[in-house]
C-alpha cells in the first residue's frame, strides 16, 4: 500500500517537473481572437530561423529541423480551440495565421510566415503545399470547392487552391507553374472547406450600433443594427465561392438578433406577398448601391453581415441578404439567377404571378432586391434584363 502510494506520488512529481521543465523551456503568448482568448506555449525550440535565399532544399531542411522539435502540444492546443469553438475551416485558418504572426511576423519575414502557416496547417492535418518560383513561396491547400478568382493546380486528381494570392496579385506568375517542394507530410491529408456554415460569437463590447432606415408604402421603418467590424477582416481576403455556398453563409447572432426578431415583429400581419415584397424594398433602399469595381476595383461579394455592416453593396450583395431574409423568415423555395452583368433572386409562392422562370417542374417570381430604373413590383423585370440571356447559379429546395 505504502509503496503505490509512494509511485504515485513520485510519477505526480515528475509530471509536474516535466510541466515547469516545458514552461521554461516554452515562450507564452496569449492574444484575443473574435469569439474568445487564445493562450499558446510555444516551445524555444520551434523558433527556427530561415534566412538564407529561398531553395526547395532549403524548405526541406526547414521542415526537418522544425520536425524535429516540441510541437505537438502547440497543435493539439489551437486543434482544442477550433474543436471548442466550433471554427470552420476558413476561420481556422485565420486562427493559424495568428498564431504565425505571434511566432514569426510577416513583416519581419515573410517566407519564414508563410513557412510556419504551412507547417501549422499540415500538422493539423490539412494536405498543404508549397510552390516556388522567382523568390516567391505560394501556399496551396487541397480543396474540392468550386473556387473561382484564385490560381491553383491539379494533381492525382486533386484541386490545391492559392492560399496566398492576395499577397503576390498582380506578380502572381500565370506564365509559368510553381515549383512544388518534394516534402511528405504523413499526416496532412485532409481537404479544406471554404464554407462558412457558422461566425464566430463575437464578443459582445466588439459590437457597435449602426441605424438604417427605408420606406414602405409610406410608413418610415427604422431598425437599430448590432454590427461587427471584425467581420470585413475574415471576409477581407475570402475568395468568390460558388453561389450555394456564398448565400448560405450566415449571421453572427447578436447582428442576428437585432434584424430578424424586428423584421418578423414589422411583418407579423403581412401576407406571405407582401412581406416578400417587404423584403425586397429593404435590401433595396436600406443601403447605397455602389459597384464593387468602383469600390475594390475587381469583383468581391459581401455575404449578408458584410452588407448590413458596409454602407454601400451591389446586386450580388442584395442578392445574397435577401435570400437569406427569406429563408429564415419564410423558408421557401428559391433560385437564384445570373445576367451577364446583373444577379437577382427568384421565389416559389403557392401561386405563380407576374414574370417568372420556370425550372426543374416549379414556377418561380422575379423579386428583385436591388434598386433599378424604375420601382420593380414581384413579378417585374427591368427593361434591360428582359431579353438578356440567364442561367439558374442555384436551387434553394427547403
Amino acid at each position: 500500500m505504502y509503496i503505490k502510494r509512494f509511485y504515485i506520488a513520485l510519477v505526480s512529481i515528475l509530471m509536474g517537473l516535466s510541466c515547469i521543465s516545458y514552461e521554461l523551456k516554452a515562450q507564452h503568448h496569449d492574444f484575443d481572437f473574435y469569439d474568445g482568448r487564445v493562450s499558446i506555449d510555444v516551445p524555444l525550440s520551434f523558433h527556427v530561423p530561415f534566412d538564407d535565399s529561398l531553395s526547395a532544399a532549403r524548405v526541406q531542411q526547414f521542415y526537418q529541423e522544425i520536425n524535429q522539435t516540441e510541437y505537438q502540444r502547440l497543435i493539439d492546443s489551437i486543434l482544442a480551440y477550433k474543436d471548442k469553438q466550433h471554427l470552420n475551416d476558413w476561420v481556422y485558418y485565420q486562427l493559424v495565421r495568428r498564431v504565425a504572426q505571434q511566432i514569426a511576423p510577416k513583416s519581419d519575414n515573410y517566407v519564414r510566415y508563410t513557412l510556419y502557416k504551412w507547417f501549422l496547417m499540415c500538422k493539423s492535418g490539412y494536405d498543404a503545399r508549397l510552390g516556388l518560383r522567382d523568390n516567391q513561396i505560394i501556399l496551396y491547400i487541397k480543396s474540392k470547392d468550386d473556387i473561382s478568382d484564385l490560381p491553383f493546380f491539379n494533381l492525382n486528381n486533386n484541386n490545391y487552391i492559392c492560399l496566398n494570392y492576395h499577397d503576390y496579385k498582380s506578380i502572381f506568375n500565370y506564365q509559368e507553374q510553381y515549383k512544388l517542394v518534394d516534402v511528405k507530410v504523413p499526416e496532412a491529408t485532409q481537404g479544406f472547406s471554404y464554407k462558412v456554415t457558422r461566425l464566430p460569437e463575437f464578443k459582445p463590447d466588439s459590437y457597435s450600433e449602426k441605424e438604417i432606415g427605408f420606406k414602405y408604402r409610406g410608413k418610415a421603418y427604422h431598425f437599430n443594427l448590432k454590427v461587427n467590424s471584425e467581420v470585413n477582416e475574415i471576409f477581407k481576403n475570402y475568395p468568390i465561392v460558388d453561389f450555394e455556398t456564398y448565400f448560405n453563409i450566415p449571421l453572427s447572432s447578436q447582428t442576428y438578433q437585432s434584424l430578424v426578431p424586428r423584421l418578423k415583429e414589422y411583418m407579423t400581419k403581412m401576407s406571405t406577398k407582401k412581406g416578400i415584397d417587404y423584403l425586397m424594398q429593404f435590401t433595396r433602399y436600406a443601403f447605397l448601391y455602389e459597384d464593387d469595381r468602383e469600390i475594390f476595383g475587381q469583383e468581391k461579394r459581401f455575404p449578408p453581415e458584410q452588407t448590413l455592416l458596409n454602407d454601400a453593396s451591389d446586386c450580388d450583395d442584395r442578392a445574397a441578404l435577401f435570400f437569406y431574409l427569406v429563408k429564415e423568415i419564410y423558408n421557401l423555395p428559391m433560385i437564384a439567377i445570373r445576367y451577364p452583368t446583373h444577379v437577382t433572386i427568384a421565389v416559389q409562392f403557392e401561386k405563380p404571378m407576374g414574370q417568372g422562370i420556370f425550372y426543374n417542374g416549379n414556377y418561380y417570381t422575379i423579386c428583385e432586391p436591388t434598386p433599378q430604373d424604375k420601382n420593380l413590383s414581384i413579378g417585374q423585370v427591368s427593361l434591360k434584363h428582359q431579353h438578356e440571356k440567364y442561367e439558374v447559379v442555384y436551387n434553394y429546395l427547403p
